[in-house]
């Protein structure tokens, strides 16, 4: 079963509009710059996002129990989602990195080490407070891939990769306008706007 980018987003906001306790403190974490309490909420419902799928999923606090070796992490990746009906090892069909670091190089390698797992859906999340932050950011990714990447090794890539970046400057439209949303164009080799309701 490959997981969509945009079933796999409706999802994500449907679950958030569904548990305001999770919903409040994503956004308060937001606001108050705690940024370990928005990760642990985010990955809380990043978490059951993918469960809503189907698959099953291991995350810091969330343990897998369908792998040989039952753990909450994989691969040093923050979340790891697989086909629930499938046993033994197989490959995930979506990775998440919740990188809650200011510093550009670390979401940088949180986004290589997406690209390195094979599979249909590949995430980071980071915050940047001012939204000017982000587009910064988004550019030093796409400037990164470009010169990492020939055109025909990101054609090989399959799937979708997303970047996530909240902002606290746009708490107040939590949690539509909060999170703006980047997919990969691997024939172009950038990142552009993912409108995914479309």
């Amino acid at each position: 079963m490959a997981v969509g980018s945009r079933d796999w987003t409706r999802s994500l906001y449907e679950t958030l509009d569904g548990d305001y306790t999770t919903a409040a403190e994503l956004r308060e974490a937001s606001i108050a710059g705690d940024l370990a309490r928005w990760t642990q909420a985010l990955t809380s419902l990043v978490t059951r996002s993918l469960r809503e799928l189907g698959l099953e999923v291991a995350a810091r606090g969330h343990r897998c129990t369908g792998l040989p070796i039952k753990r909450e992490e994989y691969l040093a990746l923050d979340v790891t989602a697989f086909r629930g009906v499938e046993r033994g090892w197989r490959f995930p069909v979506a990775v998440c990195e919740l990188e809650n670091s200011g510093s550009d190089a670390v979401v940088a390698y949180a986004l290589w080490k997406v690209l390195c797992i094979r599979d249909t859906l590949r995430v980071v999340f980071c915050y940047r407070s001012p939204r000017s932050d982000a587009r910064r950011l988004i550019r030093l990714l796409t400037d990164g891939i470009d010169g990492a990447m020939a055109h025909p090794d990101r054609e090989r890539l399959g799937g979708d990769t997303l970047v996530f970046i909240g902002s606290r400057s746009e708490s107040h439209t939590f949690p539509y306008g909060f999170f703006q949303a980047w997919r990969l164009n691997r024939n172009l080799g950038r990142f552009e706007t993912f409108g995914w309701q479309e």
